[in-house]
C-alpha cells in the first residue's frame, strides 16, 4: 500500500520571519516548539498532514552523522548553508521499524531507527507529550532533499481540530513537486519510498500517488510552463513546490490580495514564487469550481 504524505519540512534561517509569512498566507501557526538537538518549529496542520516550518534554534548542537546513523540535524544546518525551502519529505508510518527493514532491503537506505520525544500543547493549553520513531532513505542523487517515514506514538496528543482552520481555506497538502532536468533518474527511488506499485507517465516526467496527494518529478521547463517562469529560483531545493488544497481560491486569492504578497493566477491556481515565501514556492490549487477573482 502507498504510504502517504505526512509531512513536510521546510528550512529557514529565521524561523520567526517564517512563521510571520505563513500567517501572511492564511494559515494558522502553532507554537514554536524544540528539539531536543536544538532545531526549532512551527507547525501547520490539516486533518492528516502538516507543514513543520524550521530552523536552528540557540545552542543548536546536531550529532555528527556516522555510519548507519542519519543526522537529522546536521543534514538541515548543511542544507540552509546554501539555501531554505522545502528540505525533506516525510511519508506516514504504523511501523517505523518495519518499514526501516523495508528500505534496506530495497537498498534505498539502512539507518538505524530514530526514536524522540518533545512536549506538546493539548487542546486546553495543558503540556502533553508528543513522541515519534523515524526511519531514513537516502537517494544519493538528491544529497539536498531529505527522506524518512513517521510513526507517531501519541497521536491523540498531536492532532488538534482547532489548528486545522486556517483563514486561507487550505485544507491539504495535495503534493510535492520535485523538480529535475531527468526524472526517469529518480523515479525508482521515489517509487520504492512510497510503497508505490507504479509511477504514472506524464508531460514532463512522473507523478507518483502518495496516499491522496502525489509525488511529481518534474522537468524545470515543465515546472516554468505549468506555474510560470518564476516559480522557481535559480539552483534551488530539488523539493521545489508545495501543492496545497484549499476550499474557495476566490477567498485565498483575496487573502493574499490583501496581505500584499505577490502572486500570478492561472484558472484557479495560485501561485506564489519561491523567491517571496523563503525559498519554498506555494501552490494553492481550489477543489471547488468557482470562478477565481482578482490577481497578484
Amino acid at each position: 500500500m502507498n504510504r502517504a504524505i505526512d509531512h513536510l519540512v521546510i528550512a529557514t534561517r529565521d524561523l520567526e520571519a517564517q512563521a510571520a509569512l505563513y500567517r501572511q498566507l492564511g494559515f494558522q501557526v502553532g507554537a514554536r516548539n524544540r528539539h531536543p538537538w536544538g532545531t526549532e518549529n512551527h507547525i501547520v496542520q490539516f486533518a492528516d498532514s502538516f507543514l513543520e516550518l524550521i530552523g536552528l534554534g540557540e545552542g543548536f548542537a546536531a550529532a555528527p552523522a556516522r555510519a548507519g546513523v542519519y543526522s537529522f540535524g546536521e543534514f538541515l544546518a548543511d542544507l540552509l548553508e546554501r539555501h531554505e525551502g522545502i528540505a525533506m519529505l516525510v511519508l506516514r508510518s504504523s511501523d517505523a521499524e518495519a518499514d526501516r527493514l523495508a528500505f534496506a532491503r530495497a537498498g534505498i537506505g539502512d539507518f538505524a531507527r530514530f526514536d524522540f520525544a518533545r512536549k506538546g500543547r493539548s487542546p486546553d493549553g495543558g503540556e502533553v507529550d508528543v513522541a515519534f520513531s523515524l526511519a531514513y532513505a537516502q537517494d544519493p542523487a538528491l544529497p539536498d532533499a531529505g527522506f524518512f517515514v513517521c510513526q507517531q506514538h501519541f497521536p491523540e496528543n498531536f492532532w488538534n481540530a482547532r489548528l486545522q482552520i486556517h483563514a486561507n481555506g487550505a485544507r491539504a497538502i495535495a503534493g510535492i513537486v520535485v523538480a529535475r532536468e531527468r526524472p526517469q533518474d529518480h523515479v525508482e527511488f521515489l517509487q520504492s519510498f512510497a510503497g508505490a506499485s507504479e509511477a504514472r507517465r506524464i508531460e514532463g516526467g512522473f507523478s507518483i500517488e502518495a496516499g491522496a496527494a502525489t509525488i511529481e518529478i518534474l522537468t524545470p521547463q515543465t515546472i516554468g510552463g505549468r506555474y510560470g517562469a518564476g516559480a522557481l529560483t535559480f539552483d534551488g531545493p530539488p523539493l521545489a513546490i508545495l501543492r496545497v488544497e484549499v476550499r474557495d481560491a476566490a477567498a485565498t486569492s483575496a487573502i493574499l490580495a490583501r496581505s500584499q504578497t505577490p502572486f500570478t493566477q492561472r484558472g484557479q491556481t495560485l501561485i506564489v514564487a519561491a523567491c517571496d515565501a523563503l525559498g519554498a514556492a506555494i501552490v494553492f490549487e481550489s477543489s471547488t469550481p468557482d470562478h477565481v477573482d482578482g490577481s497578484g
